[in-house]
Order: structure tokens, then sequence, then C-alpha cells
């Protein structure tokens, strides 16, 4: 660990919606810089101008505060490092890229795109793996700074050196040893005068003094490019840290677009704003990605707070990880159960004003202890309560049928269940309870018979929360008209 103050980030493109590996990549250092009492700064590298998506950003900081994951500087909010914006840093990448020029760590390379291809058809022709041949590598300086003068396009390439090795420092693996013979003349500033992620990752992570970097495991073939730039440049190396890839759910083979893509078909999805909308909680979501990469127990229930308690960088693991669905319906059921009552009411209530159900906060927190040990997402509310909240229900008239009896027999007892109810000096479970049972005894009917057929009456499903709870918070009024309805329909069978 370094002794300097520590300073970790997130630094996402915005080329597109937040996802599980977005969220993960700013989970961690999240954590540990709150562990450790440092500071994590939200960084945008919007360099990739042709995959640049105007509405990501915004979409990245919802999904981050959705979260509960909140930065101490960003695009946003401003901080002592600013801009935070990489497309408003270009002047600096300019300069640092000429610094490497006249250091005789980087060349200006004038090949056009036609001969680069014409080269790499070759190489590949002759079994080669495609590279760099090296053509622009030693134009004496002076002519390179003519040219560009002169206005002829160009890009600025890194000079790898062609002998020797590197060994760069992977927390996770260990040091990674790397023939320079192997690796390219990398372009690190692209012809429209903007940076590749090579050299602005690695100069803003100097510049903002960066002590940790945490970040997706497909940067680790970059890493020993990463490694000579922050070396040629004389800077501080920071801790790397390359997480785990994500499996697909069969455990078999990374999940890829075209995974994506199924999954979606399937109701499943990798996407903050999809998990947000299919009632997932950001409690339920964060725990499920944090165990994602963290060896710690696959079944550990733990708040954001607690993570921060418990987390530690050495605790991380390459190991890949499975995207398992059945894992976050556990965690997000999990949290649904420790929140308050009146947490929860607040939470699924927008479901039912959205399904256009008009709902008393009174009702609505007599009924939330009734569901709240069925739900495992938010929205899973409306199929345990809309019938709470509407004027009347419509059961299945077949569903009214008692089990092993005709219709003529269940309309008879829907018919004394109304007389029970029509008696009771008030609809309470306490009240309504007893006589309903002493019914059943004194018929020889059966439980499910009865109070089957009165739960379909007065909910219009066969499964509800605890049904005389149920009752006394629907009224006794409303709870005879539904009766009445089912005798209804029972007796046009």
């Amino acid at each position: 660990m370094t002794t300097k103050p520590m300073r970790t980030r997130f630094a996402p493109s915005p080329t597109g919606r937040m996802h599980i590996g977005n969220a993960r990549s700013a989970l961690y250092p999240f954590l540990l810089a709150r562990r450790l009492g440092g500071t994590f700064i939200l960084r945008i590298e919007d360099t990739d101008q042709k995959r640049f998506d105007p509405n990501a950003e915004q979409g990245l900081i919802d999904g981050l505060h959705w979260l509960g994951i909140q930065y101490d500087e960003g695009p946003d909010i401003g901080g002592p490092y600013g801009p935070y914006r990489q497309t408003e840093r270009r002047e600096l990448y300019l300069e640092h890229a000429w610094k490497l020029v006249e250091l005789d760590h980087a060349f200006p390379c004038f090949c056009t795109p036609d001969r680069l291809e014409k080269v790499r058809q070759e190489q590949m022709h002759n079994k080669q793996n495609p590279r760099y041949d090296g053509f622009c590598r030693n134009l004496q300086r002076e002519e390179a700074r003519r040219r560009v003068d002169a206005g002829e396009k160009y890009v600025i390439r890194f000079k790898m050196p062609k002998a020797g090795s590197i060994t760069a420092a992977d927390l996770l693996r260990g040091n990674i040893t790397t023939e320079n013979s192997a690796l390219d003349d990398s372009v690190i500033l692209k012809s429209d005068g903007l940076p590749t992620y090579h050299l602005a990752a690695m100069l803003d992570d100097h510049l903002m003094k960066i002590t940790h970097v945490i970040r997706g495991s497909e940067w680790l073939p970059s890493l020993p490019l990463h490694t000579h730039i922050i070396r040629a440049s004389g800077w501080d190396e920071p801790i790397f840290a390359h997480l785990s890839i994500f499996l697909k759910p069969s455990g078999k083979g990374k999940m890829s677009k075209r995974d994506t893509a199924q999954a979606m078909k399937d109701g499943q999805s990798i996407f903050l704003s999809d998990f947000k909308e299919m009632g997932y909680t950001p409690e339920g979501v964060l725990n499920w990605i944090a165990l994602m990469g963290w060896g710690v127990a696959e079944d550990d229930v733990m708040t954001l707070d607690q993570m921060v308690e418990r987390f530690s960088i050495d605790s991380l693991t390459p190991s890949p990880a499975a995207i398992n669905i059945q894992k976050l319906d556990h965690f997000n059921a999990t949290h649904i159960r420790l929140m308050t009552t009146e947490d929860l009411s607040a939470r699924i209530k927008p479901y039912f004003t959205e399904a256009g159900l008009e709902v008393q906060n009174e009702a609505l927190l007599k009924i939330t202890p009734l569901i709240r040990e069925r739900l495992v997402t938010l929205d899973d509310c409306l199929a345990f309560a809309s019938f709470f909240f509407k004027d009347e229900v419509s059961p299945n008239p077949g569903d009214l049928i008692a089990k092993g009896l005709d219709a003529q027999q269940s309309a008879e007892i829907a018919r004394k269940v109304y007389e029970i109810l029509v008696a009771l000096p008030e609809l309470s479970h306490q009240t309504a309870e007893p006589p309903m049972r002493a019914y059943v005894e004194s018929s020889g009917l059966n439980i499910n018979q009865v109070f089957g057929l009165l739960r379909v009456a007065v909910t219009g499903q066969k499964v509800s929360p605890p049904l005389f709870e149920s009752m006394e918070i629907i009224g006794k009024a409303k709870c005879l008209e539904r009766v009445q309805k089912a005798i209804e329909l029972l007796e046009k069978l």
C-alpha cells in the first residue's frame, strides 16, 4: 500500500448505458477510499467521439446516485484537479505527447490508413501478427515537426523499446513480465488531436494523484504499455488491480453483447436502469455485484456501510464470476425484509400509482407488513396487493368453485359466508376468523374449501396476503359487495 493520501477513481467512457461491470468498477474503489479515509473521484473519459453517447454521462451519474455511491470530485461538482471530462483537457495530452517525442519515447507517424491496411494484409498473408512496421519510427525530429507544421495529418505513437522486457505489477495476479518485442508502437495521440486511453488515463491518473487504479480485466493486456508510459514520463506508479471477468449465467464463457441481447429477451438485463424498472433495490444490486469478485462468502448480506467496514483490496479475487440472477433475487428479497415498514411503503407506492390506483398512506402502512415476506422485487407488490386499492375485483368464476364441490354447493357456501360477515358488528381478523372456523367445523367442509372461496371472492386471486388481515383493511362494506358478486357469478354457472 502507498503512504500517499489515498485517491481512487471511477473513469467510465460515456458510450452507452451503465451496466453491472461499470457499477462494480465504481463500487470497489469507492469502498477502498471510504474504508481508508481516501478520496473517490468520477472522471469521464470521453475521447472516443465515434462511440460517444450524449445521454451516457448523465446516466452514469444517475446510476451512481441510485446505488448510493457518492463521489468527492467530478464533472458536475468540480474539485481541485479538474476539469473531469477528458475532452476539456486536450491541451494537456497534446503537450505531454510532444514531451514524450522530445524525450525520444514517442514519434509522429504520418502513415495513411490505406498504407497501414496494406501492411496489415501483407503481415496476415505471411502469417505474422499484425502490428505497426516502424515506417515513421526513425524520422528525424526536425523533419517530423516540419511536416506537422505544414498541416500534414499525423498521429503520435509510443516508441516501444525493441529489446529487453518490462515487469508490471497487478495486485491480484502479481508481477507480469512481457518481452518488449511482443509490444507494438501504439497510438497515444489520434489524428483528431485527442488522446487514446493509453495516454489520457495515465496522464490524468498522474495529475489527479490517483494512488489505486481498480479497473476491468480488459485492460490487463495494456498494462505493459501503460507501465512503459508511466516510467518513460518519470511518474510514480499507482497500484493496479484488474477485476475478474463476468461469465455467462451458465458459467461457461465470457458474457458478450450477444448474451446480453438474449438475456433481455428472457426478461433479464445487465443495465442498472433496467434493474431499477424491474423493481430491484440498489441495496440488493450492490450486494450482488459486490460478491462477484470479492473473496467473501457468496451469501453474505451486507449494506453499503457494512461493505465499507469489511472491505479490503487484498480480498479481491481474479477468479471469473458467473452472472447469477437467482442470487440477485435472493439478495434483493433479503434486503426488502430488512427495510422498515415506512421505507418499504414509500418504495412500493409508486408502483401502485403508476398502475392508476389511488393509494392511502395509512392503508399502505398496514398492508406492507402483510406482503413483505412475499416480495422478491418491489414491483411484486402489484401482484400481491393491488386488490386492496381497487373499487372491485374480477375473479375467474371457475376459481370460485370449491375443490370437490360444484357451483351450486359453492354458491351456498358463499351465501353462508355473507351471512356471517353481515352479522359482525365490525370486521377485523379477530372478529371474522373465529365464526368462519366454527362454520367450517360444523359444516363438515375443510378450511381450503371455505377460506379458498372467500379469498378468491374478496381479493380476486388464489394467492394473497393473510386473508382476514386483508379483509380488515379492505373494509366490511367492500368485502360484502365482493362476496355478493361471487354469489351472483356462481349462480350463473
